[in-house]
């Protein structure tokens, strides 16, 4: 009987692979970055609203919650490289391609949107209703209370919120590459896990994790800063 023959791997060839991994780099900054950006805004603004419709709150209404509620919970369960494919038709239809790095954001930001919203919900929540029942008080208007009392006293939890979403985004991105969009998770398969060369996977890994520990580290420190002058 034949014995299994084992495929050694080659060396990594960084000439031809250290040009990719800065362009896979690019592709993950810009899909990460973009969808942070008009997710974390239009998640914002959704939060702001789910708070505001809940009963007792700012802009009690029970069916517009429910609504946006039951989307929201429909929405946010579904693993991400299904709803890549589920969200298809609509990207074709709002980019004009399902496929590349631009096909890609958008459902990164759809999903983004919704996880956003939830967070930004779950942190307004313990927000002190008689500071909101003050401004009231003294006449401010719904907006201005949402803006100078609101978004100000949960602003702590709310950048380490964000600094989780990144995380969850980053993830994302790194399923981008099953529709061509690139990105370091990508690089990881293509070039790593494909070619049976762990040096590339490896490397990948270590890039998202410094960019995790970074930005987790600049949120914490700006967080605690807050917290400090809330006190």
């Amino acid at each position: 009987m034949a014995e299994p023959v084992l495929l050694a791997a080659r060396p990594t060839d960084w000439t031809v692979l250290k040009p990719l991994l800065f362009q896979s780099i690019g592709q993950t900054l810009e899909m990460v970055l973009i969808t942070l950006v008009i997710g974390g805004f239009l998640g914002l603004v959704l939060g702001v609203v789910l708070y505001g419709t809940r009963p007792g709150n700012l802009f009690e209404n029970a069916v517009v919650y429910r609504i946006l509620d039951f989307i929201v919970n429909i929405i946010r369960p579904i693993p991400f490289i299904i709803f890549l494919a589920a969200m298809q038709p609509v990207t074709i239809a709002v980019v004009g391609t399902s496929i590349g790095t631009v096909a890609a954001i958008f459902p990164m930001v759809v999903m983004c949107t919704v996880a956003t919203s939830r967070l930004v919900e779950q942190n307004l929540v313990p927000v002190d209703h008689g500071m909101i029942e003050a401004a009231r008080a003294m006449g401010a208007s719904k907006l201005t209370i949402i803006r100078t009392v609101l978004i100000p006293e949960a602003l702590a939890p709310l950048i380490l919120a964000y600094a989780f979403l990144f995380i969850g985004v980053l993830d994302m991105s790194a399923m981008a590459g099953y529709i061509g969009g690139g990105g370091l998770g990508n690089f990881a398969i293509a070039y790593g896990y494909q070619k049976f060369d762990q040096t590339v996977t490896w490397t990948a890994v270590i890039i998202m994790i410094v960019l995790v520990q970074v930005v987790q580290g600049i949120a914490n420190a700006i967080a605690k800063r807050i917290l400090k002058r809330q006190q």
